[in-house]
């Protein structure tokens, strides 16, 4: 049941709504099958997955290079809901500007899908930094939820539309599949521009200092930050280890989002069957984290972490195998049934390890090694495809991430972090 407090949470988790649509019909649904099927026409097709794998590092590495400049930028400017707003409107400019490109047009496809994919994330960098100002310490774990949840049911209702109207484009007056596919974005675009609109009339921008500094100041004083709390972490084995962990199975699990279709195309898996199979993703995803939040209380995060990784593993050896459209309906349930899980857990496992008085400082660097994903395993991909010629290898080698995180995961003692947490906060303290 969705319950908002109050219009700021009303305004708040509704950019969650917004910004999905994105997420679904753009990142992980039809830009990977025009691109495939009608931006690269005449491209062979590792050629073409190595080309996407490398447009999606390439607006990670960007957005996560930049995260911590821009937020030291907008703390010291008090102006992060203008932030938010550039980077919203900049992403929906450039995914409706996909409507005016051109068969065989990839590189004009590649250019706006980087632009919007860091309108995209730059947005969710603000957006993240303006929870704690709307919600307690009480709420702030509820609010983040219900943000997930708007999300999930946000990108899902425009993707489900978007599917219908690319599946049966007669009903909306489209003359072809190619053309419906086309005004999916632009609703995308027109989806995200208009439910921004609640976080900037309802959530007001918190005041943390009474006048602006130059930016040239906010530079310096996010490289000092950025600094400040590397080293502090350097020194917490177990924060440390969990991060480098977090970092290398976040990017597989983010990575088969983005790139799940466009492995489907590539081993002649057709077109509707990967569309509704993602559709079918988004809806599991959701029910699913609230099951897994209850076993993480049963069992501890740590072996939840443990048993998605494992259902990934195993999802990459059936995906190796997979021939039959069903398989990859199959495939879809068993994602989304780990997906919400995996994201929640690692929250949760990470609160557990850190100073309960510094959480904003340290979940920041948690947030910013987040954007960091989704650079290793889409080139990892596209890069073994093109070598061996056989996309099959291509979505193997992404087992590699889960294996390395898993094992990075093993040394993370949870006693021994909460040890380290107690020991500083009493050398603070003396």
């Amino acid at each position: 049941m969705l319950h908002f407090k109050n219009k700021q949470e009303f305004g708040w988790s509704f950019y969650d709504w917004a910004n999905s649509a994105f997420a679904t019909t753009i990142m992980a649904g039809f830009f990977p099958v025009f691109f495939k099927k009608y931006w690269s026409h005449g491209i062979e097709a590792t050629k073409s997955t190595a080309i996407l794998g490398a447009a999606n590092s390439l607006s990670g590495v960007i957005v996560a290079l930049a995260a911590p400049l821009l937020g030291a930028i907008a703390d010291c400017g008090n102006n992060k809901k203008n932030f938010l707003a550039f980077f919203a409107y900049l992403g929906a400019l450039s995914t409706a500007a996909l409507f005016m490109v051109q068969k065989g047009e990839w590189m004009q496809a590649v250019f706006l899908y980087v632009l919007g994919a860091i309108g995209f994330s730059g947005s969710i960098v603000f957006y993240d930094s303006l929870l704690p100002s709307i919600a307690g310490v009480n709420r702030i774990d509820y609010v983040s939820a219900l943000g997930y949840a708007m999300g999930y049911l946000g990108g899902g209702l425009l993707f489900g539309l978007n599917v219908w109207m690319v599946l049966k484009p007669e009903v909306f007056g489209f003359t072809d599949t190619n053309q419906a596919m086309k005004a999916s974005f632009v609703s995308v675009a027109l989806w995200w521009a208009i439910f921004t609109l609640p976080i900037l009339f309802f959530v007001p921008e918190p005041k943390r200092n009474k006048e602006n500094v130059s930016g040239i100041t906010a530079i310096r004083n996010g490289f000092k930050q950025l600094i400040h709390t590397f080293r502090k972490i350097r020194h917490m084995k177990t924060v440390f280890l969990f991060l480098l962990s977090y970092w290398c199975y976040i990017d597989g699990v983010d990575t088969i989002v983005r790139m799940g279709v466009d492995y489907g195309l590539s081993i002649g898996l057709e077109q509707k069957t990967l569309i509704v199979a993602l559709l079918v993703t988004q809806f599991v995803s959701f029910p699913s984290a609230l099951v897994f939040g209850h076993l993480g209380r049963k069992i501890g995060p740590k072996r939840v972490i443990y048993v998605t990784l494992g259902v990934y593993l195993c999802a990459v050896s059936w995906a190796l195998r997979m021939t039959q459209h069903y398989e990859f309906y199959g495939l879809a349930v068993t994602i989304g049934l780990v997906q919400g899980g995996i994201q929640a857990m690692s929250r949760s496992f990470y609160s557990r390890i850190i100073p309960h008085d510094q959480t904003a400082e340290f979940y920041g660097f948690y947030n910013m090694l987040g954007k960091f994903a989704v650079i290793l395993g889409p080139v990892i991909i596209g890069v073994t495809g093109y070598i061996f010629a056989n996309p099959r290898i291509g979505i193997a080698s992404i087992s590699i991430l889960f294996i390395t995180g898993g094992v990075l995961l093993y040394f993370t003692n949870e006693q021994e972090g909460r040890e380290q947490v107690k020991y500083l906060s009493h050398i603070r303290k003396v």
